[in-house]
């Protein structure tokens, strides 16, 4: 009689078995030879070692796959442990990408590229380790990068993400917010915590978070760092000031891939201070190793009448300045 551990973390439990463990159930079914137990964030199976080395197999294949599409139900479970084999198993799962799909998120969620400049902006952070996205709101350039980033982690391209942006208050005032600092800024980065939580289980989000595997900061941290092995997103960057700009982009280190996304109809800068980001488009557009995608209003995939609703301002503006 021997017995093997498997270790589920960082994953949770329920997230993958279920709240009565009704998917372990189901597996169990297809190993009436071992006895399998869940304790904390380990399998302990005991049995044979033969029909252990299987089991020990297949589970890889069932986390493999919880990892891959942030799903497992009943028919995935049959189709993994079924007759298929394992090498089979993980080609069919590969193929269930489109040329549009970044990633999996949670419950099996397709994340994907919606437009044509969304594409644009995926395909140019393949090439190149530094682009800037540039746009409306809604446009979806902060959820693209995000979704960049969190595939890149998953497929260990990157060992860490970095999520940034510049307190600027935007007809807010931040002091008179209530908490520490910590609580009068989380209101700044809740956009990329949504978006975070549309991709990875919220157990594993916290433990990525608590391990600063995943770090949310603003910029103002940056300083004096350099960021290698990482995956770093400056979002709102049309709120940097040229200094801040330039003091976040040499923060580069080894193996990192940047992205930093703004829109430059929305400078929020007090006075007449020049947005970081339209500096850096004009002084950076000649150097061919970094990408400009820019984004329109067609790309805006909120609600109908936000497209409008950003087409009527720009007329408007333009009225103005006639």
């Amino acid at each position: 009689m021997s017995e093997i551990y498997i270790e589920i973390a960082p994953t949770h439990p329920v997230d993958i078995f279920g709240l009565e463990e009704e998917k372990l159930k189901v597996i169990k079914k297809f190993f009436p030879q071992i006895n399998i137990i869940l304790r904390g964030t380990l399998l302990k199976a005991t049995g044979d070692s033969v029909h252990l080395t299987d089991f020990e197999a297949k589970m890889k294949l069932i986390l493999y796959h919880f990892e891959r599409f942030n799903r497992l139900n009943e028919t995935d479970i049959s189709s993994i442990l079924g007759p298929i084999a394992p090498k089979d198993t993980k080609e069919e799962e590969l193929n269930v990408f489109s040329s549009d799909t970044i990633l999996i998120g949670v419950n099996g969620r397709s994340i994907r590229a919606l437009t044509k400049n969304q594409l644009l902006l995926v395909e140019a952070s393949k090439t190149k380790d530094l682009v800037f996205a540039i746009g409306p709101a809604g446009s979806g350039k902060t959820y693209t990068a995000v979704a960049l980033a969190v595939n890149a982690l998953k497929n260990k391209e990157v060992k860490r993400i970095i999520l940034t942006r510049p307190a600027v208050e935007a007809g807010e005032n931040l002091g008179f917010l209530p908490g520490d600092m910590k609580e009068k800024l989380d209101p700044y980065m809740q956009p990329l915590y949504d978006a975070l939580r549309d991709m990875i289980p919220y157990q594993k989000l916290l433990t990525y978070l608590e391990e600063s595997t995943i770090e949310i900061a603003p910029l103002a941290f940056m300083r004096g760092r350099t960021l290698d092995h990482a995956f770093v997103i400056l979002d709102e960057a049309q709120n940097t000031t040229e200094n801040q700009m330039k003091m976040f982009l040499t923060r580069m280190g080894k193996n990192a891939k940047f992205i930093i996304t703004g829109d430059i109809t929305q400078v929020d800068l007090p006075g007449k201070q020049l947005s970081g980001l339209i500096h850096a488009q004009k002084t950076l557009k000649s150097i061919r190793d970094i990408g400009f995608i820019y984004l329109t209003a067609e790309d805006v995939v909120r609600h109908k009448l936000v497209a409008q609703i950003i087409k009527a301002y720009d007329r408007a503006k333009n009225e103005i300045n006639v």
